[in-house]
């Protein structure tokens, strides 16, 4: 049953993208933001309505934008947006079909936002309804960033990271409640969430997609061309201009004896686990995806590159040693097409946290990476809790002629 409504907010100024048009029609890899979002909203299951939030000038080029999308199925509509975002979404509301039981909000400037993320956002909402909970759904992606609180200069607090996490759209809402609430607000907020929660709403959270990054300043613009660039590139495999090569990669650490310190696997905290002992962060996962890379390139291993006797990656992150390796391999005319982790030990379980582990993974290394687990039936030391393993397969390509 078609039961979802979309409403793209595209009537921003986008002044800090500094184009001088509104940032949802500015073009990007062949298309305007506004185009590339729509591609992805169009292929969503059980699609009922969208509803364009557009700049009064714009009005006419987003509804000939609308029409160059096959909406089989479901129907476009283009609205005037309003003086400010929230001004914009209560007239998108407005025009929201009866039947849509479920509506999201999203950002036109997260244009490459894919179809899956918009599915789970909903799927939630609809289980939320289906339990009379009527919750709001915010998709969020784990902070991995130190975060201080300061005055001027001065560092006052560290802030628990733990309890953070970054919000992105689309967000999604039983869609006669957020009508209700919109209607009702007195001051403007943020993000829709933030609006539903003062309505008196429970917000719960999904994992996010690092694909779902916003375009704000030219930097992101920059960005989004160069990862598009890498993906048009992938679309011509047929065409025999491109290299492929594969390798695996390896990582055992040992849980250490001082369990002060949290576990980092995968590249998040691992809550009530003891942390593995290493020259670095113990990161089996992390260290198991940076030999498949090197390896595959033929440019050595972890210990070669960022070796214990470098004191500098002492206590590093698994994610210097990512960054650091994808350096070398765009040195050496090498991209990440796709990484695989199996991960082997009694703990931690993986379940809990896997989406979150391969969102982030998948951020770090700017492709997309999968994870599963395993166990040794008891056997070795694994068997018997005393650590863990990784073991990492990785694809890369290039376009130039290799050895």
């Amino acid at each position: 049953m078609r039961d979802l409504a979309v409403v793209l907010v595209a009537a921003g100024k986008g002044e800090r993208l500094g184009q001088n048009i509104p940032k949802a029609f500015v073009e990007l890899a062949g298309g305007t933001l506004l185009r590339h979002a729509l591609n992805a909203v169009s292929v969503v299951d059980n699609l009922l309505q969208v509803v364009i939030a557009a700049p009064e000038a714009y009005l006419e080029q987003a509804r000939e934008i609308a029409a160059s999308v096959d909406s089989a199925g479901f129907h476009i509509d283009v609205v005037q947006g309003g003086a400010s975002r929230q001004g914009s979404i209560a007239n998108a509301l407005a025009a929201v079909d009866f039947g849509a039981e479920v509506v999201l909000v999203h950002d036109a400037a997260r244009c490459f936002a894919p179809a899956e993320l918009f599915e789970r956002v909903a799927d939630a909402v609809r289980e939320s309804i289906a339990g009379s909970g009527g919750a709001g759904v915010v998709p969020v992606l784990p902070v991995a960033d130190t975060i201080k609180i300061a005055a001027a200069e001065v560092i006052l607090e560290t802030v628990d990271r733990d309890h953070l996490r970054i919000a992105q759209t689309p967000q999604g809402f039983p869609s006669q409640t957020l009508k209700a609430a919109y209607a009702a607000a007195t001051s403007e907020f943020t993000d829709d969430a933030s609006l539903y929660q003062a309505y008196g709403q429970p917000v719960i959270s999904v994992i996010g997609d690092a694909q779902a990054h916003k375009i704000t300043v030219p930097s992101d613009l920059e960005r989004a061309s160069a990862d598009r660039a890498g993906s048009a590139l992938t679309r011509n495999f047929s065409q025999g201009n491109k290299t492929f090569r594969s390798g695996i990669g390896t990582d055992t650490h040992r849980f250490a004896q001082d369990n002060r310190m949290p576990l980092i696997l995968a590249g998040i905290e691992w809550p009530d686990e003891v942390a593995l002992d290493g020259h670095s962060d113990g990161d089996a996962v992390a260290h198991a995806v940076v030999d498949a890379l090197l390896s595959a390139a033929a440019l050595g291993d972890i210990g070669g590159n960022f070796g214990v006797d470098r004191p500098e990656y002492a206590g590093a992150s698994g994610e210097v040693f990512i960054r650091g390796t994808l350096e070398l391999l765009a040195k050496h005319g090498w991209s990440v097409e796709n990484v695989s982790v199996q991960v082997i030990g009694n703990r931690p379980k993986l379940s809990p946290q896997r989406e979150a582990a391969q969102a982030r993974m998948t951020h770090l290394v700017g492709a997309p990476v999968t994870i599963g687990a395993t166990t040794t039936d008891g056997l070795g030391f694994l068997g018997n809790s005393e650590g863990v393993a990784a073991v990492a397969t990785a694809l890369i390509s290039s376009t130039s002629k290799v050895g």
